[in-house]
């Protein structure tokens, strides 16, 4: 891997300094021992809800929407937790004392059951771990309570859902975080695919963590699809510093400068300031008898940096106001509009994220308003066309927003919060990422 030039300081959510003079490098997918933790996790760990099958089964609502009289099921799966999570752990172990973990939440109702390394090594994809989990589920079910043969499928049909029905497993009581491959639309795409609710919650709505974890998975997603090899691994690495983790207190500085009386304009106003001050660009004399004189960079990778930054801010500032994740698609656009009409230089990703906010605001809540900002993710047909610089500011937009989504965080992704929050890299990637610098 390249060695760098760049040094940079990493800060927290509170504007406090974590590590000084850090290497470019350090922070890379490939190199940061947190970044690779974080993406073992998303690939070898899986929510059980034993509350919801146990529910189920005592309903006969199994699957996605289907309810079947005449075979409901009482079992005491919350009454039996220990024994159960017992099999559980001895079915999906590959060997005695591995590195299988289970923690269990809510009285046992809840299970984060992560699959040893094995099982990824053997497999070809990650939803070897959904899988695994799934069909150790149903079968510590049907041992425990000695199911027969005519009421097992019912108990499959609650831990799994309507697959095969579907492909994915809807309905089912074991999620991941990534989706299935099947709904990654293009190559490299699976840690793209992650909604910005989910992010969210694991992150307990802090708006500046979230969009560190969301930009995490978005730059790991771009190390993964080859947008970061040779000079373009600079300019990503770039991104995901100034941006995802508040490389120099930018995105903190910028916040606070403008949160109380400041505007999308303001922040624009805040970012020129600070990138001419920092001698990231330099205003030029214009053209003889005009009145409108450009700036210019040496190092487009670092104003491009400096400008998804910027829209970070902005996004944060906006939405805070007036606690409203929609507000974001339109800042996403203008922010960097203004931005390139005061500067003469290209707003962020070099326009890209103008391009999706567009298309982004359609989707979300104009004519077409099929969804909202937090169902949304790196993978989606209209934000996957900015290079890992978009989601992050739809991921703080929804963790600042007071209610006004129809898709709400806690009721699309509760489940999240509830057992992948519990886990530090997760829950505080800032800290997480610079102590493992």
């Amino acid at each position: 891997m390249a060695k760098y030039a760049d040094v940079i300081d990493l800060y927290d959510d509170n504007g406090k300094l974590l590590k000084s003079n850090v290497a470019l490098e350090k922070i890379s997918p490939l190199v940061n021992p947190a970044i690779k933790s974080l993406v073992d996790n998303a690939k070898r760990t899986v929510a059980v809800n034993l509350g919801g099958v146990e529910a189920a089964l005592k309903n006969g609502k199994i699957g996605k929407h289907q309810q079947i009289l005449g075979r409901e099921l009482n079992l005491d799966i919350a009454g039996n937790i220990d024994a159960i999570e017992a099999k559980i752990k001895q079915y999906v172990s590959v060997e005695e004392g591995d590195d299988t973990e289970i923690k269990r939440f809510n009285d046992g109702k809840l299970l984060l059951v992560k699959v040893p390394k094995a099982r990824i090594e053997a497999a070809a994809t990650y939803d070897a771990s959904l899988l695994s989990v799934a069909a150790a589920t149903t079968y510590a079910l049907v041992e425990e309570f000695n199911v027969d043969m005519f009421d097992a499928n019912t108990v499959k049909a609650a831990v799994f859902g309507s697959y095969p029905v579907s492909q994915a497993l809807d309905g089912g009581a074991c999620s991941m975080i990534m989706s299935i491959p099947q709904n990654n639309e293009s190559l490299g795409y699976a840690l793209r695919n992650i909604p910005a609710n989910q992010t969210v919650m694991m992150t307990h709505r802090n708006a500046m963590q979230g969009a560190a974890l969301a930009a995490t998975f978005e730059q790991a997603g771009q190390f993964e699809m080859a947008n970061a090899v040779g000079p373009f691994e600079r300019a990503q690495l770039l991104i995901y510093a100034y941006q995802g983790l508040n490389a120099n207190n930018i995105v903190y500085d910028l916040v606070k400068e403008n949160g109380q009386t400041g505007t999308v304009g303001t922040v624009m106003q805040s970012l020129v300031e600070r990138a001419v001050e920092d001698k990231v660009i330099t205003q030029t004399a214009g053209q003889a008898g005009g009145y409108f004189k450009p700036y210019e960079t040496k190092d487009p990778m670092l104003w491009n940096a400096y400008a998804s930054a910027g829209t970070l801010a902005a996004t944060m500032v906006n939405a805070g106001a007036g606690r409203f994740a929609q507000a974001v698609s339109s800042t996403l656009l203008y922010f960097n509009d203004i931005l390139e009409h005061e500067t003469g230089l290209p707003g962020a990703d070099y326009g890209r994220v103008m391009g999706a906010a567009v298309g982004f605001s359609f989707f979300s809540h104009s004519i077409y308003g099929g969804g909202g900002p937090g169902i949304f993710n790196g993978n989606h047909v209209v934000t996957r066309h900015a290079a890992g610089n978009g989601i992050p500011c739809i991921v703080a937009a929804c963790a600042l927003d007071a209610g006004t989504q129809m898709f709400s965080p806690e009721g699309t992704a509760k489940i999240y919060g509830d057992t992948f929050g519990s886990i530090e890299e997760f829950a505080h990637p800032l800290q997480a990422i610079a102590k493992a610098v």
